[in-house]
């Protein structure tokens, strides 16, 4: 028998979505987390506990003005509490016309009260070296102050609430 329902495990992902992926308030992001929650980054290394996890997620996210999160897709599991979503990693192409992606994959396990217990991130290294090493030699071609723009043109063919406002 399930722990948590369908409906709030999907209600506490639209929520967490919304407020990191989308709107990118961070400290708000991590307060969706509970306080001895685990973050298992396998590039940057695990985080145990909020406050850890917010002093790695703010500044990481504030060095990278121009990268947003494009939904593709999520699946509940509420056996298991668990939710798995699938996106790009994005940034816009310096010079206006298309993106530099790499997929990712998070798992979240689900504590309750909208709050997540574990995240788990996997994304290929060698995906994101050749997107990261696209991304800079059109930064260096066509805009080399791209990255302060922090333009957000393509949110992917997702429903409504996976999309922010197109800024350019």
């Amino acid at each position: 028998m399930a722990r948590f329902t369908r409906d709030e495990i999907e209600a506490a992902f639209r929520d967490y979505w919304r407020t990191g992926a989308v709107e990118e308030r961070w400290d708000d992001w991590v307060n969706l987390f509970a306080e001895n929650a685990v973050y298992v980054e396998h590039m940057y290394g695990d985080m145990q506990g909020r406050e850890n996890i917010r002093r790695w997620i703010v500044p990481v996210m504030g060095r990278f003005p121009e990268v947003y999160t494009a939904y593709e897709w999520h699946v509940v599991d509420p056996e298991q509490g668990k939710v798995v979503v699938y996106m790009q990693n994005r940034r816009d192409h310096p010079s206006g016309t298309g993106t530099c992606d790499f997929p990712g994959v998070t798992i979240l396990d689900y504590a309750g009260g909208g709050l997540w217990r574990q995240e788990e991130d996997f994304y290929s290294l060698a995906g994101r070296e050749r997107a990261m090493a696209a991304y800079e030699e059109a930064r260096l071609r066509h805009d080399p102050d791209h990255p302060k723009r922090a333009t957000r043109l393509d949110w992917g063919r997702g429903p409504d609430w996976t999309k922010g406002p197109s800024r350019r």
